[in-house]
């Protein structure tokens, strides 16, 4: 079976699922961006122990783990408070900022601390891969859930756009949304796999002149460009035919981070690779390497457009 082959079976099963996922929101996308998580941080501690590294793996998966959560904010808050309060307990709860604190708070001394423990060679080195990892991580994938959870109506501008007044949204205000989040992810991938997928073609047919050698010989200026302009061209689509809510400067700078950010997480995750001396940051996905490589640009990608409608458009 040749390569081409595999990747399109797996394609073909892994699309539908990460579309439901999607649509679905909530726990289900949270547990599909909590194991993309956990396990391109497992990719990343691997490439750091061909280094000559040792990282905590426990430490930073739960650290991880931690980060991807707090995005889930909401419906963490309300299992939480709610099933106390059913008990008859009534106890603080943090805010999202704060609880992004108390983990920062905890788990800086908690790494030190087990690396005192651990007596292993170059502690600093072991200790800088370990926090930056599950950082990196759990706020990459952890944005991809607080970009889906926008959508509802605790966190929406449901007034700005639904002209709802009051502190309880309708349940069809609440559906739209659902749909409209949904859609939102759903774009997001498809702009960054068009982008990916017009810089290949492109590059393959015209391109000439090197984008970054030194890190990845085979890309070419001809093909970012292209993959920039349908990164854009994506994103405009995708707005007039599920994004009602996005004007079409909103869609355009969506299309540009992915068209110049998603280009850059590839390259940076190229550097990764090749000063590990591999092709791949693992073969876990037949076909397509890792969850690294299948979602590099998506990484890069996914905070910048979280905190554009979070802070900017909405």
């Amino acid at each position: 079976m040749s390569n081409l082959t595999i990747r399109v079976l797996v394609a073909v099963v892994g699309i539908p699922v990460l579309l439901l996922a999607a649509m679905a929101g909530g726990f289900a996308f949270y547990g599909f961006a909590l194991l993309a998580a956990l396990l391109a941080l497992r990719e990343f501690y691997a490439l750091a122990r061909a280094k000559g590294t040792s990282p905590q793996t426990v430490t930073g998966m739960i650290f991880a783990g931690s980060i991807v959560t707090v995005f889930l904010y909401f419906k963490v808050r309300f299992l939480v408070v709610g099933g106390l309060l059913e008990r008859g307990i009534s106890v603080p709860f943090p805010t999202m900022s704060q609880s992004f604190l108390i983990l920062f708070l905890v788990f800086i001394p908690l790494v030190l601390l087990c690396e005192l423990f651990r007596n292993r060679p170059s502690a600093l080195v072991n200790v800088s891969v370990t926090f930056f990892g599950a950082a990196a991580m759990g706020l990459f994938f952890g944005s991809l859930v607080g970009l889906r959870e926008l959508f509802i109506p605790e966190d929406f501008p449901v007034q700005q756009y639904f002209g709802v007044q009051g502190a309880v949204a309708p349940d069809q205000v609440a559906g739209t949304l659902r749909l409209w989040g949904g859609w939102m992810v759903i774009s997001l991938f498809a702009s960054v796999w068009v982008c990916d997928s017009a810089a290949y073609f492109a590059g393959r047919a015209w391109g000439r002149h090197k984008l970054f050698e030194r890190v990845s010989p085979h890309k070419t200026w001809e093909g970012a460009c292209a993959g920039f302009f349908f990164a854009v061209l994506a994103f405009v689509v995708a707005r007039g035919l599920v994004l009602p809510f996005l004007p079409v400067s909103g869609a355009v700078i969506c299309g540009i981070l992915v068209g110049l950010f998603g280009q850059m997480g590839d390259l940076a995750e190229s550097l990764l690779k090749r000063d590990a001396g591999v092709k791949d940051s693992s073969s876990l996905i037949p076909g397509h390497g890792g969850v690294m490589d299948r979602f590099d640009s998506l990484m890069f990608v996914s905070p910048l457009v979280f905190l554009y409608l979070d802070f900017i458009l909405f």
